[in-house]
């Protein structure tokens, strides 16, 4: 509850963002490519570090218990991911809060991070 509240507050109006990946580079959970035209990704080091740790307090929580989230992040390690790609795989998929967003598509990449 905490983590949503902060996430409210820091936001303060979801509708300044003209789209999702926007939002997603202003709280830091946006990939940055490792150099051009590459399939692995870094983590990115800037954004809004109180919404970007609140989303990750949600994920490890999310993959702490059972569910969809936690489906997702099994899938994501036995695909070859480690445990801290597939947690951050799944926090930046869970920037929305809604539960299917940790879905995986056929279309996901491996991506290390």
């Amino acid at each position: 509850m905490l983590s949503a509240a902060k996430i409210v507050a820091e936001v303060a109006g979801i509708d300044r963002f003209r789209s999702r990946a926007a939002f997603a580079r202003w709280n830091g959970t946006a990939p940055i490519p490792v150099w051009t035209g590459s399939e692995r990704f870094r983590l990115n080091r800037g954004g809004n570090r109180q919404v970007n740790a609140a989303i990750r307090r949600i994920a490890i929580t999310k993959w702490r218990g059972a569910g969809p989230k936690h489906d997702y992040i099994l899938r994501r390690i036995e695909r070859g991911d480690t445990k801290t790609a597939a947690t951050a795989r799944c926090a930046d998929d869970s920037q929305t809060m809604s539960s299917p967003a940790c879905e995986p598509t056929s279309d996901t990449p491996n991506t290390a991070r």
